[in-house]
Protein backbone atom coordinates (compact mmCIF):
# COMPACT_ATOMS: atom_id res chain seq x y z
CA UNK A 1 0.00 0.00 0.00
CA UNK A 2 2.86 2.53 1.13
CA UNK A 3 5.74 2.92 -1.11
CA UNK A 4 8.71 1.19 -1.22
CA UNK A 5 10.63 1.75 2.52
CA UNK A 6 12.96 4.21 2.20
CA UNK A 7 15.54 5.60 4.81
CA UNK A 8 15.37 9.19 6.76
CA UNK A 9 17.95 10.35 9.17
CA UNK A 10 18.69 6.42 9.95
CA UNK A 11 14.90 5.54 10.74
CA UNK A 12 13.31 3.10 8.27
CA UNK A 13 10.13 4.17 7.23
CA UNK A 14 7.29 3.52 5.49
CA UNK A 15 5.95 5.96 2.66
CA UNK A 16 2.78 6.51 2.17
CA UNK A 17 0.20 7.52 -0.69
CA UNK A 18 -1.64 10.55 -1.13
CA UNK A 19 -3.78 11.79 -4.03
CA UNK A 20 -5.26 15.35 -2.84
CA UNK A 21 -8.24 16.64 -5.59
CA UNK A 22 -7.82 20.62 -4.87
CA UNK A 23 -8.86 23.22 -7.77
CA UNK A 24 -5.99 25.68 -6.58
CA UNK A 25 -3.14 23.15 -6.57
CA UNK A 26 -0.66 21.32 -4.07
CA UNK A 27 0.18 25.53 -2.90
CA UNK A 28 -2.55 25.22 -1.00
CA UNK A 29 -2.33 22.21 0.64
CA UNK A 30 1.04 23.21 1.73
CA UNK A 31 -0.27 26.69 2.89
CA UNK A 32 -3.14 24.86 4.93
CA UNK A 33 -1.66 21.94 6.14
CA UNK A 34 1.91 22.60 6.19
CA UNK A 35 4.41 19.95 5.36
CA UNK A 36 2.91 15.71 5.85
CA UNK A 37 6.32 14.46 6.41
CA UNK A 38 6.27 10.32 4.85
CA UNK A 39 3.40 10.98 2.54
CA UNK A 40 3.88 10.48 -1.47
CA UNK A 41 1.41 13.14 -2.37
CA UNK A 42 -0.10 13.47 -5.83
CA UNK A 43 -1.98 16.36 -6.16
CA UNK A 44 -4.68 16.82 -8.86
CA UNK A 45 -6.71 20.06 -9.98
CA UNK A 46 -9.82 18.44 -11.15
CA UNK A 47 -11.73 14.82 -10.91
CA UNK A 48 -10.78 13.93 -14.55
CA UNK A 49 -7.45 14.41 -14.12
CA UNK A 50 -7.83 12.24 -10.97
CA UNK A 51 -9.27 9.47 -12.71
CA UNK A 52 -6.77 9.39 -15.50
CA UNK A 53 -3.84 8.93 -12.61
CA UNK A 54 -5.92 6.67 -10.58
CA UNK A 55 -6.19 4.41 -14.01
CA UNK A 56 -2.20 4.11 -13.70
CA UNK A 57 -1.45 4.08 -9.79
CA UNK A 58 -3.55 3.43 -7.38
CA UNK A 59 -3.57 5.36 -4.25
CA UNK A 60 -5.42 4.13 -0.89
CA UNK A 61 -6.01 7.54 0.89
CA UNK A 62 -7.70 10.67 -1.05
CA UNK A 63 -7.95 14.29 0.15
CA UNK A 64 -10.77 16.71 -1.30
CA UNK A 65 -9.74 20.29 -0.32
CA UNK A 66 -11.97 23.27 -1.40
CA UNK A 67 -14.92 21.71 -2.30
CA UNK A 68 -17.24 24.36 -4.16
CA UNK A 69 -20.08 26.19 -1.65
CA UNK A 70 -22.68 24.70 -4.22
CA UNK A 71 -24.67 22.03 -3.90
CA UNK A 72 -22.61 18.70 -4.25
CA UNK A 73 -22.31 17.89 -8.04
CA UNK A 74 -23.84 14.61 -9.25
CA UNK A 75 -19.97 13.88 -11.04
CA UNK A 76 -18.66 13.54 -7.78
CA UNK A 77 -20.87 11.19 -6.52
CA UNK A 78 -20.36 9.23 -9.51
CA UNK A 79 -16.35 9.38 -9.27
CA UNK A 80 -16.50 8.48 -5.37
CA UNK A 81 -18.61 5.51 -6.22
CA UNK A 82 -16.09 4.25 -8.95
CA UNK A 83 -13.28 4.75 -6.22
CA UNK A 84 -15.28 3.87 -3.26
CA UNK A 85 -12.01 1.37 -2.56
CA UNK A 86 -9.84 4.61 -1.04
CA UNK A 87 -10.43 5.72 1.96
CA UNK A 88 -11.48 9.63 1.66
CA UNK A 89 -11.05 12.77 3.98
CA UNK A 90 -12.86 16.14 2.94
CA UNK A 91 -12.09 19.41 3.86
CA UNK A 92 -15.16 21.73 3.72
CA UNK A 93 -16.53 24.91 5.25
CA UNK A 94 -18.39 25.21 7.75
CA UNK A 95 -21.19 26.73 5.99
CA UNK A 96 -21.15 23.22 3.83
CA UNK A 97 -23.36 20.89 6.23
CA UNK A 98 -26.22 23.34 6.26
CA UNK A 99 -26.50 21.71 2.54
CA UNK A 100 -28.79 18.32 2.52
CA UNK A 101 -26.66 17.55 -0.91
CA UNK A 102 -23.09 18.12 0.89
CA UNK A 103 -24.06 15.97 3.93
CA UNK A 104 -25.51 13.09 2.09
CA UNK A 105 -22.34 13.47 -0.05
CA UNK A 106 -20.03 13.39 3.25
CA UNK A 107 -21.75 10.34 4.82
CA UNK A 108 -22.11 8.18 1.83
CA UNK A 109 -18.79 8.58 0.60
CA UNK A 110 -15.90 9.71 3.33
CA UNK A 111 -14.67 7.86 6.09
CA UNK A 112 -13.89 11.40 7.89
CA UNK A 113 -14.22 15.24 7.36
CA UNK A 114 -12.74 18.65 8.42
CA UNK A 115 -13.79 22.12 9.04
CA UNK A 116 -11.94 24.70 8.42
CA UNK A 117 -9.78 26.64 9.97
CA UNK A 118 -7.50 23.16 9.54
CA UNK A 119 -5.54 21.96 12.55
CA UNK A 120 -2.46 20.07 10.70
CA UNK A 121 -1.87 17.71 13.55
CA UNK A 122 -5.58 16.33 13.75
CA UNK A 123 -5.43 16.37 9.57
CA UNK A 124 -2.05 14.48 9.77
CA UNK A 125 -3.70 11.78 12.57
CA UNK A 126 -6.84 11.46 10.58
CA UNK A 127 -4.91 10.68 7.07
CA UNK A 128 -2.67 8.49 9.04
CA UNK A 129 -5.60 6.50 10.36
CA UNK A 130 -7.28 6.52 7.19
CA UNK A 131 -4.09 4.77 5.65
CA UNK A 132 -3.86 2.39 7.85
CA UNK A 133 -7.86 1.50 7.55
CA UNK A 134 -7.00 0.69 3.82
CA UNK A 135 -4.15 -1.08 4.39
CA UNK A 136 -6.73 -3.59 6.91
CA UNK A 137 -9.29 -3.49 4.44
CA UNK A 138 -7.08 -4.81 1.67
CA UNK A 139 -7.05 -1.78 -0.46
CA UNK A 140 -6.70 -3.97 -4.01
CA UNK A 141 -7.25 -1.39 -6.56
CA UNK A 142 -4.41 -2.93 -9.24
CA UNK A 143 -3.42 -5.89 -6.84
CA UNK A 144 -3.28 -9.28 -9.16
CA UNK A 145 -3.88 -7.28 -12.21
CA UNK A 146 -1.10 -9.22 -13.66
CA UNK A 147 1.31 -7.60 -17.00
CA UNK A 148 -0.63 -4.26 -17.96
CA UNK A 149 -3.66 -3.25 -17.06
CA UNK A 150 -6.97 -2.49 -19.34
CA UNK A 151 -8.74 -4.77 -21.92
CA UNK A 152 -5.63 -6.92 -21.96
CA UNK A 153 -5.86 -8.02 -17.91
CA UNK A 154 -5.84 -11.19 -16.34
CA UNK A 155 -6.01 -10.69 -12.72
CA UNK A 156 -5.01 -13.09 -10.23
CA UNK A 157 -1.88 -14.20 -8.76
CA UNK A 158 -2.59 -17.80 -8.52
CA UNK A 159 0.31 -20.34 -9.39
CA UNK A 160 -2.46 -21.32 -12.42
CA UNK A 161 -2.81 -17.76 -13.71
CA UNK A 162 0.94 -16.88 -13.34
CA UNK A 163 1.49 -19.37 -15.65
CA UNK A 164 -1.50 -18.80 -18.11
CA UNK A 165 0.01 -15.14 -18.26
CA UNK A 166 3.98 -16.59 -18.62
CA UNK A 167 2.39 -18.29 -21.98
CA UNK A 168 0.31 -15.52 -23.23
CA UNK A 169 3.97 -13.70 -23.62
CA UNK A 170 5.58 -15.84 -25.56
CA UNK A 171 2.41 -16.78 -27.90
CA UNK A 172 1.87 -13.03 -28.17
CA UNK A 173 5.20 -12.57 -29.43
CA UNK A 174 4.98 -14.83 -32.62
CA UNK A 175 2.11 -14.80 -35.36
CA UNK A 176 0.91 -17.84 -35.03
CA UNK A 177 -2.86 -19.28 -34.25
CA UNK A 178 -3.63 -20.11 -30.83
CA UNK A 179 -6.49 -22.70 -29.48
CA UNK A 180 -7.27 -21.32 -26.37
CA UNK A 181 -9.84 -24.07 -24.31
CA UNK A 182 -11.25 -23.51 -21.16
CA UNK A 183 -14.86 -24.08 -19.70
CA UNK A 184 -18.16 -21.88 -20.71
CA UNK A 185 -17.39 -18.29 -18.38
CA UNK A 186 -14.00 -19.06 -17.64
CA UNK A 187 -12.38 -15.97 -19.69
CA UNK A 188 -11.58 -17.98 -23.06
CA UNK A 189 -11.95 -13.94 -24.48
CA UNK A 190 -10.37 -12.24 -22.34
CA UNK A 191 -6.92 -14.64 -22.70
CA UNK A 192 -6.95 -13.77 -26.67
CA UNK A 193 -7.54 -9.79 -25.73
CA UNK A 194 -3.99 -10.41 -23.16
CA UNK A 195 -2.74 -11.99 -26.96
CA UNK A 196 -3.25 -9.25 -28.97
CA UNK A 197 -2.70 -6.67 -26.59
CA UNK A 198 1.05 -8.04 -26.61
CA UNK A 199 1.44 -8.54 -29.41
CA UNK A 200 2.74 -6.70 -32.21
CA UNK A 201 -1.05 -6.33 -33.61
CA UNK A 202 -2.10 -4.37 -30.90
CA UNK A 203 -2.51 -0.89 -32.41
CA UNK A 204 -4.84 -3.03 -35.22
CA UNK A 205 -8.43 -4.13 -34.27
CA UNK A 206 -9.25 -7.08 -32.09
CA UNK A 207 -12.62 -8.38 -34.17
CA UNK A 208 -14.23 -11.05 -31.63
CA UNK A 209 -17.04 -13.67 -33.17
CA UNK A 210 -19.37 -15.66 -31.59
CA UNK A 211 -19.30 -18.41 -34.22
CA UNK A 212 -22.13 -20.25 -31.85
CA UNK A 213 -24.14 -17.31 -32.28
CA UNK A 214 -23.95 -16.32 -36.14
CA UNK A 215 -27.04 -17.47 -38.45
CA UNK A 216 -26.80 -20.62 -40.31
CA UNK A 217 -27.91 -18.89 -43.33
CA UNK A 218 -25.59 -15.67 -42.55
CA UNK A 219 -22.57 -17.41 -41.95
CA UNK A 220 -20.59 -17.04 -44.78
CA UNK A 221 -21.52 -14.03 -46.00
CA UNK A 222 -20.75 -12.68 -41.91
CA UNK A 223 -17.58 -13.92 -42.03
CA UNK A 224 -16.35 -13.23 -46.17
CA UNK A 225 -18.10 -10.86 -47.37
CA UNK A 226 -20.27 -10.43 -50.30
CA UNK A 227 -20.08 -8.18 -53.53
CA UNK A 228 -23.55 -6.50 -54.25
CA UNK A 229 -26.19 -8.58 -55.79
CA UNK A 230 -24.62 -11.89 -54.63
CA UNK A 231 -27.66 -13.37 -53.44
CA UNK A 232 -31.36 -12.00 -52.94
CA UNK A 233 -31.33 -8.79 -50.54
CA UNK A 234 -27.29 -8.04 -50.92
CA UNK A 235 -27.87 -4.60 -52.50
CA UNK A 236 -24.37 -3.09 -51.71
CA UNK A 237 -21.08 -5.38 -51.13
CA UNK A 238 -19.90 -5.71 -47.44
CA UNK A 239 -16.71 -6.60 -45.98
CA UNK A 240 -16.56 -9.61 -43.56
CA UNK A 241 -15.41 -9.74 -40.22
CA UNK A 242 -12.42 -11.92 -41.44
CA UNK A 243 -11.02 -9.02 -44.00
CA UNK A 244 -12.44 -5.67 -41.01
CA UNK A 245 -9.51 -7.73 -39.00
CA UNK A 246 -6.84 -6.97 -41.10
CA UNK A 247 -3.82 -5.98 -39.48
CA UNK A 248 -5.06 -7.39 -36.15
CA UNK A 249 -6.31 -9.97 -34.56
CA UNK A 250 -9.56 -12.08 -35.10
CA UNK A 251 -11.24 -14.56 -32.29
CA UNK A 252 -13.24 -17.10 -33.26
CA UNK A 253 -14.98 -18.34 -30.15
CA UNK A 254 -16.75 -21.81 -29.73
CA UNK A 255 -15.28 -22.44 -33.15
CA UNK A 256 -16.46 -25.73 -32.79
CA UNK A 257 -20.01 -24.77 -33.65
CA UNK A 258 -19.21 -23.71 -37.41
CA UNK A 259 -20.70 -25.96 -40.09
CA UNK A 260 -18.43 -28.59 -41.81
CA UNK A 261 -18.44 -26.11 -45.09
CA UNK A 262 -17.66 -23.18 -43.36
CA UNK A 263 -14.71 -25.17 -41.62
CA UNK A 264 -13.37 -25.58 -45.07
CA UNK A 265 -13.45 -22.18 -46.58
CA UNK A 266 -11.58 -21.04 -43.01
CA UNK A 267 -9.59 -23.92 -43.61
CA UNK A 268 -8.37 -22.31 -47.09
CA UNK A 269 -8.06 -18.76 -45.54
CA UNK A 270 -5.64 -20.01 -42.72
CA UNK A 271 -3.66 -21.80 -45.36
CA UNK A 272 -3.26 -19.55 -48.06
CA UNK A 273 -4.08 -16.11 -46.40
CA UNK A 274 -6.71 -14.83 -48.91
CA UNK A 275 -10.19 -14.93 -48.74
CA UNK A 276 -13.12 -14.97 -51.41
CA UNK A 277 -16.71 -12.54 -50.71
CA UNK A 278 -19.80 -14.46 -51.89
CA UNK A 279 -20.13 -13.69 -55.69
CA UNK A 280 -16.56 -12.63 -56.06
CA UNK A 281 -14.42 -13.22 -59.36
CA UNK A 282 -11.07 -12.56 -57.69
CA UNK A 283 -9.23 -13.33 -54.28
CA UNK A 284 -8.55 -10.89 -51.46
CA UNK A 285 -5.28 -11.03 -49.50
CA UNK A 286 -5.94 -10.66 -45.52
CA UNK A 287 -3.39 -10.24 -42.56
CA UNK A 288 -5.30 -11.39 -40.03
CA UNK A 289 -3.77 -13.41 -36.53
CA UNK A 290 -6.33 -16.34 -35.90
CA UNK A 291 -7.26 -17.32 -31.93
CA UNK A 292 -9.75 -19.19 -31.60
CA UNK A 293 -11.59 -20.97 -28.74
CA UNK A 294 -13.98 -23.46 -27.57
CA UNK A 295 -15.74 -24.87 -24.13
CA UNK A 296 -15.51 -28.66 -25.78
CA UNK A 297 -12.67 -30.57 -26.74
CA UNK A 298 -12.23 -30.34 -30.46
CA UNK A 299 -9.28 -33.20 -30.95
CA UNK A 300 -12.25 -35.39 -29.74
CA UNK A 301 -14.85 -33.86 -31.78
CA UNK A 302 -12.69 -34.13 -34.94
CA UNK A 303 -11.96 -38.12 -33.90
CA UNK A 304 -16.12 -38.27 -33.66
CA UNK A 305 -16.43 -36.19 -37.10
CA UNK A 306 -18.35 -33.49 -36.10
CA UNK A 307 -15.11 -31.18 -36.77
CA UNK A 308 -12.23 -30.97 -39.59
CA UNK A 309 -9.05 -32.75 -38.16
CA UNK A 310 -7.30 -30.80 -40.71
CA UNK A 311 -8.45 -27.61 -39.36
CA UNK A 312 -7.85 -28.75 -35.79
CA UNK A 313 -4.03 -28.95 -36.08
CA UNK A 314 -4.10 -25.62 -38.34
CA UNK A 315 -5.55 -23.78 -35.49
CA UNK A 316 -3.92 -25.80 -32.74
CA UNK A 317 -0.22 -24.50 -33.38
CA UNK A 318 -0.17 -22.81 -29.36
CA UNK A 319 -2.74 -24.44 -27.45
CA UNK A 320 -3.64 -22.57 -24.15
CA UNK A 321 -5.71 -23.69 -21.56
CA UNK A 322 -7.79 -20.92 -19.19
CA UNK A 323 -8.24 -22.71 -15.62
CA UNK A 324 -11.54 -23.16 -14.29
CA UNK A 325 -12.47 -20.29 -11.20
CA UNK A 326 -12.37 -23.35 -8.74
CA UNK A 327 -8.80 -24.17 -9.50
CA UNK A 328 -8.16 -20.74 -8.88
CA UNK A 329 -9.79 -19.97 -5.90
CA UNK A 330 -7.24 -17.47 -4.67
CA UNK A 331 -7.81 -15.53 -6.81
CA UNK A 332 -11.42 -14.89 -5.99
CA UNK A 333 -11.07 -11.47 -3.39
CA UNK A 334 -9.14 -9.97 -5.56
CA UNK A 335 -12.02 -10.67 -8.68
CA UNK A 336 -14.91 -10.27 -6.27
CA UNK A 337 -13.36 -6.32 -5.62
CA UNK A 338 -12.23 -5.38 -9.28
CA UNK A 339 -16.09 -6.21 -10.01
CA UNK A 340 -17.12 -4.56 -7.03
CA UNK A 341 -15.32 -1.35 -8.23
CA UNK A 342 -16.14 -1.99 -11.78
CA UNK A 343 -20.10 -1.76 -11.37
CA UNK A 344 -20.01 0.78 -8.59
CA UNK A 345 -22.38 2.60 -10.44
CA UNK A 346 -24.93 0.07 -9.82
CA UNK A 347 -24.42 0.10 -6.36
CA UNK A 348 -26.60 1.73 -3.28
CA UNK A 349 -23.85 4.42 -1.77
CA UNK A 350 -24.23 3.30 1.59
CA UNK A 351 -22.60 -0.55 -0.35
CA UNK A 352 -18.32 0.25 1.08
CA UNK A 353 -17.31 -3.47 0.27
CA UNK A 354 -17.63 -7.34 1.53
CA UNK A 355 -17.41 -8.34 5.03
CA UNK A 356 -14.78 -10.88 6.20
CA UNK A 357 -17.70 -13.56 6.12
CA UNK A 358 -18.84 -12.93 2.80
CA UNK A 359 -15.13 -13.12 1.41
CA UNK A 360 -14.74 -16.44 3.13
CA UNK A 361 -18.27 -17.38 1.62
CA UNK A 362 -17.18 -16.42 -1.75
CA UNK A 363 -13.86 -19.02 -1.73
CA UNK A 364 -16.04 -21.76 -0.58
CA UNK A 365 -18.31 -21.62 -3.38
CA UNK A 366 -17.08 -23.93 -6.37
CA UNK A 367 -18.09 -21.14 -9.08
CA UNK A 368 -19.20 -24.14 -11.86
CA UNK A 369 -20.57 -20.81 -13.86
CA UNK A 370 -16.55 -19.38 -13.39
CA UNK A 371 -15.80 -15.61 -13.62
CA UNK A 372 -19.17 -14.75 -15.31
CA UNK A 373 -21.15 -16.38 -12.36
CA UNK A 374 -18.97 -14.51 -9.74
CA UNK A 375 -19.77 -11.08 -11.40
CA UNK A 376 -22.85 -11.81 -11.29
CA UNK A 377 -23.03 -12.93 -7.89
CA UNK A 378 -21.79 -9.68 -7.17
CA UNK A 379 -23.31 -7.44 -9.04
CA UNK A 380 -26.87 -8.99 -7.59
CA UNK A 381 -25.03 -8.52 -3.87
CA UNK A 382 -24.05 -5.31 -4.45
CA UNK A 383 -27.56 -3.84 -5.59
CA UNK A 384 -30.03 -6.05 -2.68
CA UNK A 385 -26.91 -5.14 0.29
CA UNK A 386 -28.77 -3.29 3.20
CA UNK A 387 -26.04 -2.94 5.43
CA UNK A 388 -22.80 -1.23 4.52
CA UNK A 389 -20.77 -4.19 3.63
CA UNK A 390 -22.05 -7.12 1.42
CA UNK A 391 -22.79 -10.29 3.81
CA UNK A 392 -22.93 -13.90 2.73
CA UNK A 393 -27.05 -13.92 3.33
CA UNK A 394 -26.74 -10.71 0.34
CA UNK A 395 -24.92 -13.54 -2.10
CA UNK A 396 -27.06 -16.00 -1.99
CA UNK A 397 -24.62 -18.62 -2.41
CA UNK A 398 -25.84 -22.53 -1.99
CA UNK A 399 -24.94 -23.96 1.27
CA UNK A 400 -22.08 -26.41 0.60
CA UNK A 401 -22.72 -29.85 0.84
CA UNK A 402 -22.20 -32.13 3.74
CA UNK A 403 -18.57 -32.47 4.56
CA UNK A 404 -18.70 -36.63 4.43
CA UNK A 405 -20.74 -36.26 0.75
CA UNK A 406 -18.81 -33.45 -0.34
CA UNK A 407 -15.30 -35.23 0.63
CA UNK A 408 -16.67 -38.52 -0.81
CA UNK A 409 -17.22 -37.14 -4.09
CA UNK A 410 -13.78 -35.14 -3.93
CA UNK A 411 -11.97 -38.35 -3.49
CA UNK A 412 -13.89 -40.25 -6.27
CA UNK A 413 -12.70 -37.15 -8.78
CA UNK A 414 -9.61 -37.03 -7.30
CA UNK A 415 -8.84 -40.92 -8.08
CA UNK A 416 -10.72 -40.85 -11.36
CA UNK A 417 -8.63 -38.36 -12.69
CA UNK A 418 -5.50 -39.50 -11.35
CA UNK A 419 -6.07 -43.14 -12.73
CA UNK A 420 -6.74 -41.56 -16.22
CA UNK A 421 -3.43 -39.72 -16.03
CA UNK A 422 -1.72 -42.72 -15.19
CA UNK A 423 -3.31 -44.48 -18.12
CA UNK A 424 -2.55 -41.89 -20.54
CA UNK A 425 1.19 -41.66 -19.37
CA UNK A 426 1.99 -45.50 -19.07
CA UNK A 427 0.45 -46.21 -22.98
CA UNK A 428 1.97 -42.77 -24.50
CA UNK A 429 5.99 -44.42 -22.37
CA UNK A 430 5.77 -41.37 -20.30
CA UNK A 431 6.08 -39.53 -23.17
CA UNK A 432 4.50 -36.27 -21.68
CA UNK A 433 3.65 -34.47 -25.67
CA UNK A 434 1.85 -38.00 -26.30
CA UNK A 435 -0.37 -38.14 -22.97
CA UNK A 436 -1.78 -34.84 -22.95
CA UNK A 437 -2.86 -35.28 -26.77
CA UNK A 438 -4.54 -38.26 -25.34
CA UNK A 439 -6.47 -36.63 -22.55
CA UNK A 440 -7.16 -33.62 -24.82
CA UNK A 441 -5.38 -31.21 -22.49
CA UNK A 442 -2.33 -28.91 -22.92
CA UNK A 443 1.33 -29.74 -21.78
CA UNK A 444 1.06 -27.11 -19.03
CA UNK A 445 -1.85 -28.72 -17.67
CA UNK A 446 -0.80 -32.32 -17.96
CA UNK A 447 2.35 -30.41 -15.90
CA UNK A 448 0.10 -29.09 -13.16
CA UNK A 449 -1.86 -32.24 -13.04
CA UNK A 450 1.08 -34.05 -12.11
CA UNK A 451 2.13 -31.66 -9.44
CA UNK A 452 -1.93 -31.70 -8.14
CA UNK A 453 -1.42 -35.40 -7.74
CA UNK A 454 2.10 -36.02 -7.21
CA UNK A 455 2.76 -38.24 -10.17
CA UNK A 456 6.75 -38.49 -10.85
CA UNK A 457 7.99 -39.44 -14.41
Amino acid sequence: MGAPHERSNGIRMTIKRLMCVSAHGGLVLHQQCGPLPGWDICTVSNLREAAEVLERQPYPVGLLLDLPAAGAPPILDQFLRQHCAMQWVGVVQPGLLQDPSWRALILDHLCDFHTKPLDPQRLTHTLGHAHGWATLRGYRANDGAGDGAGAGTILGQSPAIVALRAQIRKVASVNAPVLIWGESGSGKELAAHAIHAQSARAKGPFVPINCGALPANLIQSELFGHERGAFTGAGKEKAGLIESANGGTIFLDEIGDLPKDIQSNLLRFLQEKTIMRIGATREIAVDVRVIAASHINLKQAAAQGSFREDLYYRLSVFPIDVPPLRERKADVPALAEQFFRQFAADKGAHVKGFSSHAMQALQRHDWPGNVRELINCVRRAMVLADGSLITPADLNLPEPLPATLSDGLADSRVRAERDAICISLANAGKNVTHAARELGVSRMTLYRLLAKHNISI
